[in-house]
């Protein structure tokens, strides 16, 4: 019995996903809940899980494809022709026995959650390996790209190859930036994991090589890629979700940006403080955490800048929690993802979420949940070595503090002259929830705690 599995909407409202790699093949025997597609939509990488246990029949599509939403994936051949369900597949010696019944009639798609890791990846066949795959290694690798290919063709790497590289988004989308065959790159992270790193000593090599012998004669003369004028990158993915979410919040919310510069020296020396406390070894406190503790405080006595303007409904809605935006660069764009009911938590704690949600980010895991539901945010453009910004509204949401880089510098410190760190906040607020004198009221409260740490004790 041949069973379809159409693209479900991956909880977003988002019509199309791109298809970043199969973790199945044709043929394979798969698990109910078994991962069988990484794919990428506008705000995340999400793994598919299989709603069937059977034997993949067919791939609709190939790694790279943009599909629609509803669009044919994946088709199953599933045990028990003529019509029946999907039962318990018993070549797989880890795979539980199930209920036929209760798997056909509660597939486990996107959202129910996906299989754990401990479940493993499908089983494939045995494949036939090429005898003759004794290319000399070190020179494939000092080889352009092009020659790679043709000497690997001729001494049936194809064969050796065929299994996908382990590797992670960010990493493959690097590699295909830089025409990278990631099958000619040697891993050096856990069980052979793909880095940046081995994508970037790769190229190096590749780009500092010399003619290759018998082979680079007969080759068409290899181009760097950078020799190129232009280069031409479809818009897609967090990109594109970015960008249209930035032009809809700056064409739909009144902007208005303030601007306080801040002695927080006190800041710095209790971050200094607590990182040599030996009792919080292992946690990261710094000012990100120590600002974002401050505007939790803040927005408890300014409720306006944790607020939403909902059109539809004619109404300003006032939450009474925080979901705290964190954006965070990512080889994949900007991201938002927030921490939820952050008002609740310490200032470690803080430290904590915000350091493993970023660490999520950056590794493209982020999912769609996590990324929406946010009430503010915050943006660090001081890691650039940037002193301040007006930062765009993350549509929904009243307001986003952008924290300046902490420079060293002449300042007044009781009645003198004085070198004290110093930092500049910058608030954007939607000027139809938030009056001048509210945001500025805001800001005040929020650089008074990173100027005076010890003023958080008076607030709640």
């Amino acid at each position: 019995m041949i069973e379809d599995f159409r693209l479900p909407d991956l909880g977003e409202g988002l019509p199309e996903a791109e298809l970043v790699a199969w973790a199945v093949a044709e043929g394979d025997t798969v698990t109910l809940n078994q991962t069988i597609a990484e794919v990428e939509t506008a705000k995340a990488v999400v793994e598919l899980p299989s709603p069937f246990a059977g034997v993949v029949k067919t791939l609709h599509h190939a790694a790279g494809d943009v599909i629609e939403v509803g669009s044919v994936l994946i088709s199953f051949d599933l045990p028990g022709g003529g019509g029946s369900p999907a039962a318990p597949v018993t070549a797989v010696a880890e795979a539980p026995e199930v209920d036929a019944e209760a798997e056909k009639a509660q597939p486990n798609l996107v959202g129910y959650g996906a299989a754990p890791r401990s479940a493993g990846r499908p089983q494939r066949r045995a494949r036939a390996v090429g005898t003759s795959a004794s290319t000399d290694t070190a020179v494939l690798e000092a080889a352009p790209h092009d020659v790679l290919r043709e000497r690997a063709t001729a001494h049936d790497l194809d064969e050796r190859l065929r299994e996908r590289p382990r590797s992670t988004p960010p990493v493959r989308k690097f590699a295909k930036d830089h025409g990278v065959d990631l099958a000619l790159v040697t891993g050096s992270g856990t069980s052979g994991l793909i880095t940046r790193a081995d994508v970037e000593d790769y190229v190096r090599r590749v780009e500092g090589a010399v003619a290759v012998p018998d082979v680079a004669a007969s080759a068409v003369p290899a181009t760097r890629a950078n020799d190129a004028r232009t280069t031409r990158t479809p818009i897609r993915g967090v990109r594109k979700h970015t960008a249209a979410a930035m032009v809809r919040s700056a064409f739909t919310a009144p902007h208005v940006t303030t601007f306080l510069t801040v002695d927080v020296t006190p800041t710095m020396e209790l971050v200094a403080a607590l990182k040599a406390d030996r009792a919080l070894e292992g946690h990261r406190v710094g000012v990100m955490a120590v600002a974002a503790k401050a505007v939790c405080l803040a927005l408890g006595r300014h409720p306006e800048l944790n607020s939403a303007w909902d059109e539809a409904a004619g109404e300003i809605v006032t939450h009474h929690y925080v979901n705290l935006g964190i954006a965070a660069a990512t080889d994949r764009g900007l991201v938002v993802p927030n921490v939820r009911d952050a008002h609740e938590l310490t200032l470690v704690e803080l430290a904590d979420a915000i350091r493993d949600l970023a660490a999520t980010a950056r590794a493209g895991r982020t999912a769609p949940a996590d990324m929406s539901g946010g009430t503010f945010s915050i943006t660090n453009v001081g890691v650039f070595g940037v002193d301040a910004g007006t930062p765009i509204l993350n549509p929904g949401e009243a307001g986003i503090l952008a924290l300046g880089a902490v420079r060293r510098q002449p300042w007044e410190h009781h009645g003198e002259i004085a070198l004290r760190d110093v930092m500049t906040l910058a608030l954007s607020f939607d000027h139809r929830l938030v009056d001048g004198e509210q945001g500025s009221r805001f800001l005040t409260a929020v650089g008074g705690v990173l100027a005076e740490p010890g003023r958080a004790m008076l607030l709640r």
